[in-house]
């Protein structure tokens, strides 16, 4: 098991790599650090003592680190890897939830801008994260034209980090680089949502995909997740007695399982029941076609809001706010496990109340 460091002359300069020889088996390592070969002046030579330095201190640290059994042959390989290439297909396994697959889409695009060429694994240490949230806090502009949001500088980061902690589980990198970067904080979230007189008026207004009219008043009455309606089974579908029309299904995002009761007109919406294993809204798929489709569908209800599917189950919580359910019931109803996720909605009704009172302007 050695390590020698070796050098190689390219294009003008002499190129330094590490050449790893262990049982007969040899790799290289390029260390992007050059000579150069014909130095004019003691600057030029102190230079290339100072490089050289480097490159030896690297030789040895590569060497512990074999001994130790950090970086084997198999590791080196690993780090050699695209790492763009392994966030886009780790993000097209996020395509359960609009917004989260949304976000991940988001963030690749960002991340295509900061660094328009591949890199791979090695390349990826704590000054590349670190360029990267600078990139995201001060110079990333958002589709409106605009530097990104406090909770999109937020959101995105965030999934560039799970990138890095999934890269640590898969064994490619031995250490999370982005570890000791500090993250964003959370803004207040914006919680868009139809009122009833809204909710009303698209019920009444044809959309072009009717599922996905059906799919979205059914999470307005029912406050279930796009990720649990697309998978929803008719068997998931139950109904007695004492408790009427429930879903007993579990939760995609928490993997909860849930007790769900919804209201005879929520059932009602989804027609006859089919085979017990068919999945109920079988045709839903989500992608820019139909979420263009959903905005076009509000825009001919004459509502001006920006509204996505996710916007039906804020809907679903402020509704039941608004017309009397406590907070605790509500936040039963939506799965949540902490109560505070709840109260965001809370704050949203007391900001209503609040434009409510101003509303009432006499001239004394």
């Amino acid at each position: 098991m050695k390590v020698t460091l070796r050098q190689r002359k390219k294009n003008k300069n002499i190129s330094l790599y590490l050449d790893y020889y262990h049982k007969g088996k040899r790799k290289t390592e390029y260390l992007r650090l050059y000579l150069n070969p014909c130095p004019k002046n003691q600057t030029e030579r102190d230079l290339n003592k100072k490089t050289k330095q480097l490159a030896q201190t690297i030789c040895a640290q590569r060497q512990i680190e074999m001994q130790n059994d950090i970086y084997g042959f198999q590791d080196i390989e690993k780090l050699k890897g695209s790492f763009k290439s392994y966030v886009k297909t780790l993000a097209e396994t996020k395509n359960n939830s609009i917004g989260n697959f949304g976000n991940w889409n988001s963030m690749l695009k960002h991340l295509d801008k900061f660094c328009p060429n591949d890199i791979s694994f090695k390349d990826v240490d704590k000054t590349f994260v670190e360029n990267f949230r600078n990139y995201l806090d001060k110079e990333a502009i958002g589709r409106a034209g605009k530097k990104l949001s406090q909770n999109s500088k937020h959101s995105y980061f965030g999934k560039f980090m799970a990138a890095l902690k999934q890269a640590v589980k898969d064994n490619i990198l031995k250490v999370n680089p982005g570890q000791n970067v500090k993250h964003f904080k959370q803004g207040e979230p914006q919680r868009e949502f139809l009122t009833l007189d809204e909710l009303q008026a698209a019920v009444k207004t044809e959309c072009e995909i009717p599922i996905l009219k059906t799919a979205f008043i059914f999470s307005c009455l029912t406050g279930l997740r796009w990720s649990d309606i697309v998978k929803l089974k008719w068997s998931e579908m139950q109904y007695s007695k004492e408790m009427g029309y429930y879903i007993r299904f579990t939760q995609k995002k928490t993997k909860g399982v849930e007790t769900l009761p919804i209201s005879e007109q929520a059932r009602n919406l989804l027609g006859d029941e089919k085979n017990k294993e068919d999945i109920i809204f079988k045709d839903l798929k989500y992608n820019a076609w139909s979420n263009l489709k959903l905005q076009q569908w509000m825009m001919k209800a004459g509502i001006k809001k920006t509204i996505t599917f996710h916007c039906a189950r804020h809907t679903y919580a402020t509704l039941q706010l608004t017309l009397g359910t406590d907070i605790y019931t509500v936040s039963k109803l939506l799965g949540h496990k902490e109560l505070r996720t709840t109260q965001i909605y809370a704050k949203v009704i007391d900001d209503k109340k609040r434009e409510a009172a101003n509303k009432i302007n006499l001239n004394l």
